[in-house]
C-alpha cells in the first residue's frame, strides 16, 4: 500500500482521540484556557451531562478577530513561540491541539471580545472542515466556548460514553480540582439549568477554608493541618488530614505543581512514606497540596493530557515532600500549639510547670507536674523491656498553655474505666485515652529514637545470598554501595548482573535478603531513594513496642495515669497508635450539654 498523506480532518479527529476522551476532557481544556486568559470569573454550564452542550464563559483577556480562525486551527498557540518557550511552560496549556481537536468531533462556537474593543466576534466549525469566517456578536469582554453534540459524528467513540450522571461526575469532580488550584478565580457550575457550584473568589484565609470545606466536607478541615516549608528552591504548602481521617479510597488527594493538578508516582510514593508507621493498613491519607518549582526544573511536556510531570531531580523532589509531611505529622500530639488564624503548626513552646486542679475529696497528687517516667508497678515483668529503653529529650515539649489555670492540653485524670480507657479532666471537658494504643505509640517512639542513636547494626550472613539482577540495577547497587553500608547492609558485585548479599541489619536477621534487595533496587530506580530498610526495622520495633505496652485490665496509680498523659503530650504522633487508630478523644462541655440537653 502507497504511503499517503491524511486529510486534515482525519489528523485532528486522531488528535482528539488523546485529548478528548469523554466531555470533562473538553471542560478541563476549555477552563485551562481560561485560567490562561487570567480570567477572574469562570461559569460553566452543561447539559446532559456534556453530550448535549458544555458552554464555558470567562472574563479573560478575549482573543482578537484576526486571531480566531487561529484558534481553531492545529498547532496554532500564543503559549509557545520557540524552543526555549517548552523548557519553562507556566501556562496550562500550550500545544495548539485542544481546540481543533475538539471542533473536529463536536459542533463548536467561539465568541470572544477584547478590552476596550466596540464588538466581540463569533466563529464556528463543525467538524467537516475549517472554521467559518468570523461574524459579529454581542458580547461583553471575554471568551465563551460553546461545544454541543460531542461525538455526534464518531458515534464508536460515544458508545463509550456513560450515563448522564457518570459523565457530570467526572465533570464536578474536575471543577473542583480546579478550583482548589485557583482561590482567586470565582466558579460556577450549572447541570440542566440547576446551579450546582457557586465559589466566589476567596484570597482571605477564612475565605479559602471556605471553599476548601465546600468542596471537601467540614470534616476534612477539622482535620486537617496547614503546613508551608520552603528548601532550597522549593516550596509545599497546603493541607494534610491526619492519619484518623483516612479513607477507603484516594478520592480525597489533590497534588499540584506550580498550579497544576498531576497524577504521579514519585509524589504518591513520597505521600505514603510519609503516612507509612501512622496509618491504618489498606487505608489511603486525605491532602490537598501545592509544589511551587522553578518551571525549568520540571517537564510538564511529557503527556497530552498534562496530568503527568517529569521532574529533572526526583530524589530531591521526593525527600523533600517526604520530610515536609514526615514533620508535619510528627507535630500532631496534644501538647502541639497550632496557630488559631492559619492553622499552622508551631514550633512548641518550652514547658510550663504543672498543678493539678483538686476536686475536694478527691486524692489527687497536688505536686507540680513535671515529664514523669511511666512504670507499670505490679507484675510487670513481661513489660519492662520498654520501660529500660533509654529515654531521649522529649521529642516535642509541652505547649506554653493559654488557660490562666495552667491545666496542661490532655488535662489530669479522674479513673480508669473497664481497665482500657483513663477518664480525665482538662480545661475544655472530658478526655478519654485508650491507655495501651497510647503506651504502644510512646513505646514505639522511644525505641526508634534509641534505634536512631545507635545506627543501624549489621550481621553478617553465615552464607552469602546470591541474586540475580538486570545490568542496570547491578551498576546502581555498585554505584550506591555507601548507601546499602548506612542501611546496615554489604552488597558486592560478583559479576556483570550478579550481586552477592553478605550482611543486613541486626533487626532483619532471618529476612528474605533476596526480596529485600530487589525491592530496595526498584525503589533506588524509580524513585532515586528508598524509606524500605527503615520501614521493615520499624514494623519490627512496633512489633515489639505493642508486646511491651500495659495491656487492658491493668490497675494504674493516679501518677502513672498522670504520667502517660505527659508523656502523650510529649510524644511525636501521639493522636494516633502505631496501626493508624486513635489514642485519645475528647467531650467538651458543650457536647456533653447537648448530650443531656441542657440550656434548652
Amino acid at each position: 500500500m502507497r504511503i499517503q498523506a491524511l486529510p486534515p480532518q482525519l489528523v485532528n479527529q486522531i488528535a482528539a482521540g488523546e485529548v478528548v476522551e469523554r466531555p470533562a476532557s473538553v471542560i478541563k481544556e476549555l477552563v485551562e484556557n481560561s485560567l490562561d486568559a487570567g480570567a477572574q470569573r469562570i461559569g460553566i454550564e452543561v447539559d446532559q451531562g456534556g453530550t448535549r452542550l458544555m458552554r464555558v464563559s470567562d472574563d479573560g483577556m478575549g482573543i482578537d478577530r484576526e486571531d480566531l480562525a487561529l484558534a481553531l486551527a492545529r498547532h496554532a498557540t500564543s503559549k509557545v513561540s520557540q524552543l526555549e518557550d517548552l523548557e519553562r511552560i507556566s501556562s496550562m496549556g500550550f500545544r495548539g491541539e485542544a481546540l481543533p481537536s475538539i471542533a473536529s468531533v463536536s459542533r463548536l462556537m467561539l465568541t470572544s471580545r477584547v478590552q476596550g474593543t466596540e464588538s466581540g466576534w463569533s466563529v464556528s466549525g463543525d467538524g467537516s472542515g475549517g472554521p467559518l469566517d468570523p461574524v459579529p456578536a454581542a458580547r461583553s469582554p471575554g471568551t465563551t466556548l460553546e461545544v454541543r453534540d460531542l461525538f455526534y459524528n464518531t458515534p464508536a467513540r460515544r458508545k463509550f460514553l456513560k450515563t448522564e450522571k457518570t459523565e457530570f461526575s467526572h465533570i464536578e469532580t474536575l471543577v473542583k480540582q480546579l478550583a482548589l488550584a485557583r482561590f482567586d478565580v470565582a466558579f460556577s457550575l450549572r447541570h440542566n439549568r440547576r446551579e450546582v457550584l457557586a465559589l466566589p473568589v476567596a484570597t482571605e484565609r477564612m475565605e479559602q477554608e471556605r471553599r476548601l470545606s465546600g468542596l471537601l466536607g467540614p470534616a476534612f478541615l477539622e482535620q486537617a493541618v496547614s503546613l508551608r516549608q520552603e528548601h532550597n528552591g522549593l516550596q509545599l504548602d497546603g493541607w494534610v488530614a491526619h492519619p484518623t481521617f483516612s479513607r477507603s479510597q484516594g478520592d480525597m488527594q489533590y497534588f499540584y505543581v506550580n498550579g497544576r493538578a498531576i497524577r504521579d508516582k514519585l509524589v504518591t510514593h513520597a505521600v505514603r512514606q510519609a503516612y507509612r508507621d501512622v496509618l491504618y493498613q489498606g487505608r489511603h491519607p486525605a491532602y490537598v497540596l501545592y509544589l511551587s518549582i522553578d518551571p525549568v526544573l520540571v517537564d510538564v511536556n511529557v503527556h497530552p493530557t498534562k496530568h503527568e510531570v517529569r521532574f529533572r531531580d526526583g530524589r530531591r523532589v521526593h525527600e523533600f515532600i517526604f520530610r515536609t509531611l514526615h514533620r508535619a505529622l510528627s507535630d500532631t500530639s496534644p501538647g502541639m500549639e497550632v496557630d488559631p488564624d492559619t492553622g499552622e503548626v508551631l514550633s512548641p513552646a518550652p514547658p510550663a510547670v504543672r498543678t493539678a486542679a483538686v476536686s475536694p475529696g478527691e486524692p489527687r497528687d497536688t505536686r507540680a507536674q513535671h515529664h514523669l517516667p511511666f512504670r507499670v508497678r505490679e507484675r510487670a515483668g513481661g513489660y519492662q523491656p520498654t520501660f529500660e529503653v533509654q529515654r531521649p529529650p522529649p521529642a516535642a515539649p509541652l505547649a506554653q498553655d493559654s488557660h490562666q489555670d495552667g491545666i496542661p492540653p490532655l488535662g489530669f485524670a479522674l479513673a480508669q474505666l473497664k481497665g482500657v480507657y483513663i477518664l480525665a479532666e482538662n480545661q475544655d471537658g472530658l478526655v478519654l485515652v485508650d491507655m495501651h494504643a497510647a503506651h504502644e505509640r510512646i513505646a514505639y517512639e522511644r525505641f526508634k529514637q534509641a534505634y536512631g542513636n545507635a545506627g543501624i547494626q549489621s550481621q553478617p550472613l553465615l552464607v552469602p545470598v546470591t541474586v540475580a539482577v538486570s545490568r542496570r540495577e547491578a551498576d546502581l547497587a555498585e554505584a550506591r554501595q555507601d548507601l546499602f553500608l548506612e542501611l546496615g547492609m554489604e552488597v558486592d558485585r560478583l559479576g556483570a548482573e550478579t550481586l552477592a548479599v553478605r550482611a543486613v541489619p541486626v533487626l532483619l536477621q532471618g529476612s528474605d535478603s533476596e526480596k529485600l534487595i530487589r525491592d530496595l533496587l526498584s525503589d533506588l530506580v524509580v524513585f532515586g531513594s528508598s524509606e524500605r530498610i527503615e520501614s521493615e526495622i520499624d514494623q519490627v520495633l512496633a512489633t515489639m513496642a505493642c508486646h511491651g505496652s500495659v495491656r487492658a485490665n491493668r490497675h494504674l496509680t493516679h501518677e502513672e495515669m498522670n504520667a502517660l498523659l505527659r508523656d502523650m503530650e510529649a510524644t511525636e504522633r501521639s493522636d494516633q497508635c502505631n496501626h493508624g487508630r486513635p489514642t485519645w478523644t475528647r467531650l467538651e462541655m458543650k457536647d456533653l450539654d447537648r448530650l443531656f440537653l441542657r440550656g434548652r
